[in-house]
């Protein structure tokens, strides 16, 4: 009865992944359940997501929860103080009902454990690139730095939006005939029937249009050689690497040009975590103009990292 368990969580629209730790950090249990976004499905149904997977943990670790030391969720759309705050409430809430209660609840941004969890605890970067764009690093003190995540309207720089939406404005330019000829008209018009003014006007504008989905079509068509959208894409490159040069910065205290010591960064997101267009040359962006600046790949799990931020905390 005298261990004690950390048991972190990386929640989103999708899906829930739970990992149980000993003190010493050894996973003792792993399970996945269904979402835990709390903005969009209710803290009570996330409360109810979470719960389902501390009890799998006790069950296969063969302990109750009277000795977990700490429950630490990094959940999407927990960004801000006040919605953690409602969140951790809530589970502390649901947990008392269900005559469950927890000692403590730690809620964090999906962002906050995937730092954690990529250097296991220690100093370094991630950059997440998806649909929107955002660079975090933790420094030696354990300070964390933010840099981006301004959203598509006045940021996002370098993010699959920010792809599609370059990528539309070149297919308008060629339609007025104020830009050179792209491949992408074509293949915008293919996949997705936009081929006139009309239909883009009205798709944009009037029916919710997803902008981020054009942004596979703009690295394929790089990929073929298409001049308009390779400018896109290292433009796009330019933008994610001063992301991470920043916080590069941020995390080293000096200006990037003069560290010495070598910065760790890992690639989140389904634009750059895998080998794409945009990745191979952004890899080799940061080689020839950062090359203090060091990519490697995530050390553990986002859910792992929200344990190592439990055990780091209490």
């Amino acid at each position: 009865m005298n261990t004690r368990y950390y048991i972190g969580l990386d929640g989103g629209g999708t899906k829930t992944h739970a990992v149980m730790t000993d003190a010493d950090g050894r996973i003792v249990a792993e399970h996945v359940a269904g979402p835990s976004n709390f903005q969009i499905i209710g803290v009570e149904k996330a409360a109810e997501t979470i719960m389902s997977l501390v009890d799998l943990c006790c069950e296969s670790a063969g302990c109750t929860t009277k000795q977990l030391r700490a429950v630490v969720c990094g959940l999407t759309g927990a960004g801000r103080a006040g919605d953690q705050k409602r969140m951790a409430d809530g589970l502390k809430r649901y947990a008392r009902l269900v005559k469950r209660p927890l000692k403590s609840v730690i809620v964090e941004s999906d962002a906050r454990v995937a730092l954690e969890g990529a250097f296991n605890g220690a100093p370094g970067i991630i950059l997440i690139a998806g649909t929107g764009s955002i660079a975090f690093g933790k420094d030696r003190a354990g300070n964390v730095h933010r840099v981006g995540g301004w959203g598509r309207v006045l940021g996002d720089e370098g993010s699959g939006y920010y792809l599609g939406r370059l990528g539309l404005t070149a297919v308008t330019r060629q339609i007025d005939g104020r830009g050179d000829r792209t491949s992408l008209t074509r293949m915008i018009a293919k996949e997705f029937g936009l081929t006139d003014q009309t239909a883009i006007i009205n798709a944009v504008y009037k029916e919710n249009f997803d902008i981020a989905s054009v942004a596979p079509l703009v690295l394929k068509a790089a990929g073929n050689k298409d001049h308009v959208c390779r400018a896109i894409v290292e433009n796009a490159v330019i933008e994610l690497a001063w992301h991470i040069a920043v916080a590069a910065e941020k995390v080293s205290g000096r200006t990037v040009k003069k560290v010495r010591e070598k910065v760790h960064v890992s690639f989140i997101g389904g634009l750059i975590a895998n080998d794409t267009i945009i990745s191979r040359l952004l890899r080799r962006y940061l080689a020839e103009q950062f090359p203090v600046i060091e990519v490697i790949p995530p050390m553990s799990s986002p859910a792992y990292g929200a344990a190592v931020l439990g055990m780091r905390t209490l």
